[in-house]
């Protein structure tokens, strides 16, 4: 938050904010607003999109007889979050690199994508596509966070639900791209492309990312508060974060290859994923607006009832293209926003800590998510590799999907934990 240097009187405190910027709107608000929407297209889109590059390689040389392809895009997306509080920690302990980790960040990620174009082996895949780039959207991504504190107050939830649907937006166009790119050209050429295109649209953007404080006045800051990890209000919402997360991948990277078996062609395996990230869109920018107005547990029981009602009415009863495109809108709708509760789940939190700094507790709820989706790559590899239910089960259930889909919807509706504890635990007081 804003640190302003304030004198006896309270004069130089209101002659800093007159020449600061004016928060939740301007040019300077806006103007960061639509660069972080780019950033989290760029980054997320392609991280989000990884199911086209999953169908690809599960059908081609080299990586075709590999078992482990899914953890290419969990590591990808669970170190990313993972990391997050790391990256946080080091803007916040060394304030002149909040303007170096950006520009860090995407030239890691645009090495890490080349390297990959070199891969011979599922490993190298693992750790130039996955870890590696992993690593440099952490570093790329952080700052958005830390200056979103700065430039936005009143309508930060919807600020946030803006931004996180640059993610949906990049996932509508972004799979179209990658498809056109891996049949026409193959692996290699798609990831080599796709680094240049970070390094082209992302290094202009950077310029607009800039926290709305000069660094000078806000590097005298207090020391980082980590008591609220013990505190149990953050518990239960990280408890729900964890268990919601080791299903939510899952969809996005199976998806096409479960189309497939429908008998979809390419293009029709693609439009799964293109229609989940259009509509995690609407989803992030209504659940935005939601947080601003509704209590944390309100906004996450809407996430989960919506999305667990899909997963087990919706993708469990789809044996055909219609009613599993039906699922990826309704999914995308009410899984695609559960991330857009976060800025209600960190004011609740500081209401028990008020020192605590929002950009870490949102790391920690990035930990979280992160810790999901890594456990959720080998754990869905075995999950497919259990096809007691095929053929003795009805419609999706008993294709060779079913435990997956099953276990999808399970963890869907264990994100709810949070709001069964927190109401428990209010109406306890």
């Amino acid at each position: 938050m804003e640190q302003i240097e304030v004198s006896p009187d309270g004069s130089t405190a209101d002659l800093h904010e007159a020449n600061l910027p004016p928060v939740d709107r301007g040019r300077g608000a806006w103007g960061f607003l639509a660069a972080c929407f780019m950033i989290e297209a760029l980054i997320w889109g392609f991280t989000f999109s990884y199911g086209i590059f999953q169908d690809y390689y599960s059908t081609h040389e080299p990586f075709k007889s590999s078992g482990d392809i899914a953890v290419v895009g969990t590591c990808a997306m669970g170190i990313s979050y993972m990391l997050l509080p790391l990256a946080f920690i080091m803007i916040q302990g060394l304030p002149r690199f909040k303007l170096w980790a950006a520009p860090l960040g995407f030239l890691i990620m645009c090495l890490a994508l080349a390297m990959s174009s070199f891969a011979k082996t599922t490993t190298h895949l693992i750790v130039s596509q996955g870890v590696a780039y992993g690593i440099g959207s952490s570093l790329a991504y952080a700052p958005t966070i830390v200056f979103m504190d700065d430039w936005f107050v009143r309508r930060k939830g919807l600020a946030f639900g803006i931004m996180w649907a640059g993610t949906g937006v990049s996932g509508v166009i972004l799979p179209i791209v990658l498809q056109w790119l891996l049949d026409s050209f193959g692996h290699q050429t798609a990831l080599r492309a796709w680094s240049i295109i970070l390094l082209v649209m992302g290094g202009p953007l950077l310029y607009f990312v800039r926290p709305r404080l000069p660094i000078s006045r806000t590097s005298r800051s207090r020391p980082l508060d980590f008591r609220f990890l013990w505190n149990s209000t953050f518990m239960i919402y990280e408890t729900g974060n964890i268990l919601e997360a080791m299903g939510y991948f899952l969809p996005t990277i199976y998806l096409p290859t479960y189309a497939r078996t429908l008998g979809a062609s390419g293009l029709q395996a693609t439009l799964t994923v293109i229609l989940f990230n259009l509509a995690s869109v609407f989803g992030c920018i209504a659940m935005g607006s939601m947080v601003d107005r509704f209590h944390a547990t309100t906004c996450i029981l809407a996430s989960t009832v919506g999305s667990t009602i899909a997963v087990f009415l919706i993708w469990g009863f789809a044996d055909s293209l219609p009613p599993l495109y039906i699922f990826c809108i309704f999914y995308g709708l009410f899984a695609g926003c559960f991330t857009s509760t976060w800025p209600a789940i960190v004011n609740d939190v500081r209401k028990k800590s008020a020192y605590t700094d929002p950009s870490i507790v949102f790391g920690f709820l990035s930990t979280g998510r992160g810790i999901g989706n890594v456990v959720s790559g080998p754990l869905s590899e075995a999950l497919l590799k259990n096809d007691a239910w095929k053929g003795a089960a009805a419609k999706a259930y008993g294709s060779g999907y079913g435990p997956l889909i099953v276990f999808t919807g399970i963890s869907a509706l264990l994100g709810g934990f949070g709001v069964v504890m927190r109401s428990s635990k209010i109406s306890s007081l």
